[in-house]
């Protein structure tokens, strides 16, 4: 193994990769990789795909995690210097508020800041705790001596430079790895690990399986292309969302039965839960109300295939998120029976 699940999580996380911008996050799991033997591809979008031949080549797997993470732009510099947000991805303005972020100019320099509300200072704005939390409100405090718009330009820094968010991350004594951008860098780290196994093993799939890192997840679109005729069965491995009138945890693995899309394809799931009680595998069963994956996204966009989704229960989600070594070894457990068992 390249190293314990968690461990290349906190790795993955601390590489910048809004949606966008994800170039240099999969350059890292190109070469990482290719160093095991695999002869990474990448499609016009910048995904990546490692294709490993099967016994059966006929019926084919695809099975994804993204890696693209939410994040935003600069949206305008205002006359202060500050920075004026858009948001990329589906999250609020209040998930971020107080957050260190890094401005990525299209010179390559990187420039530190928090996003703070402009009516922060209780000392000065009666309105600190109560004002709106949205674009015209919320800003980024640049970590440099500005204080004009001028300033800022002179800088470098310009309307459509990506902003990515620190991760914060940190694994605790008690098992908990607590970070932004968990969603989807748990799954990512898991389907990594399992190729680098794969290699070292020597042992072969039972189906010619395709292993999709897509880029444009956040958005809507990542993982919607480039499936083979041949491919049967479609799996997206992201996070299980947490809260109320949920039953996934922080500690099994989570089997989505439904999300805004529409129900998953019941064969698929009930092979799931098979493999579950067969294997002692611990999951829940869940609906995401508010929620699409790269396999709905295929769905959109016409895939013939069976399509699941199933990953590690994450706690608020979009948000300062966290999970537990149990639900990623249980994801990963179930990832593993799943591509060495039979056709659902």
């Amino acid at each position: 193994m390249y190293k314990d699940t968690i461990e290349l999580t906190k790795e993955l996380t601390n590489i910048p990769s809004p949606t966008g911008d994800t170039k240099k996050i999969i350059a890292f799991i190109s070469n990482l990789l290719n160093k095991s033997g695999y002869k990474p591809c990448i499609n016009n979008k910048g995904s990546l795909i490692i294709t490993v031949p099967g016994t059966n080549q006929e019926k084919q797997r695809f099975i994804t995690a993204h890696i693209d993470t939410l994040g935003a732009m600069v949206r305008a510099i205002k006359p202060d210097g500050r920075l004026k947000l858009d948001l990329i991805g589906g999250f609020n303005f209040n998930a971020i508020e107080g957050e260190y972020c890094t401005i990525h100019t299209q010179e390559n320099k990187d420039y530190t800041g928090t996003i703070l509300m402009h009516q922060t200072s209780v000392h000065v704005y009666k309105d600190a705790g109560t004002a709106k939390r949205d674009q015209q409100n919320m800003e980024v405090r640049i970590d440099e001596k500005v204080s004009s718009k001028e300033e800022t330009e002179k800088l470098g820094i310009q309307v459509g430079d990506f902003i990515s968010f620190d991760p914060r991350t940190i694994i605790t004594s008690s098992g908990f790895i607590k970070s932004r951008h968990l969603d989807d860098k748990v799954s990512a780290a898991i389907l990594i690990n399992f190729l680098i196994n794969l290699k070292k093993t020597g042992e072969t799939l039972p189906y010619t399986t395709h292993f999709f890192f897509s880029n444009n997840e956040e958005i809507g679109y990542g993982g919607n292309s480039n499936i083979d005729s041949q491919v049967v069965e479609y799996v997206a491995v992201d996070m299980g969302a947490m809260g109320d009138d949920q039953q996934t945890d922080e500690y099994t693995v989570s089997i989505c039965v439904k999300d805004a899309s529409g129900p998953y394809h019941l064969g698929l799931r009930n092979h799931f839960v098979s493999l579950c009680k067969e294997k002692n595998i611990p999951y829940q069963l869940d609906i995401y109300p508010y929620y699409g994956s790269d396999a709905s996204a295929a769905m959109r966009a016409g895939a013939d295939v069976k399509h699941g989704l199933i990953g590690a229960g994450i706690e608020s989600s979009h948000a300062y998120e966290r999970t537990h070594k149990d639900s990623i070894e249980s994801t990963e457990q179930l990832v593993k029976e799943y591509l060495f068992s039979s056709l659902s």
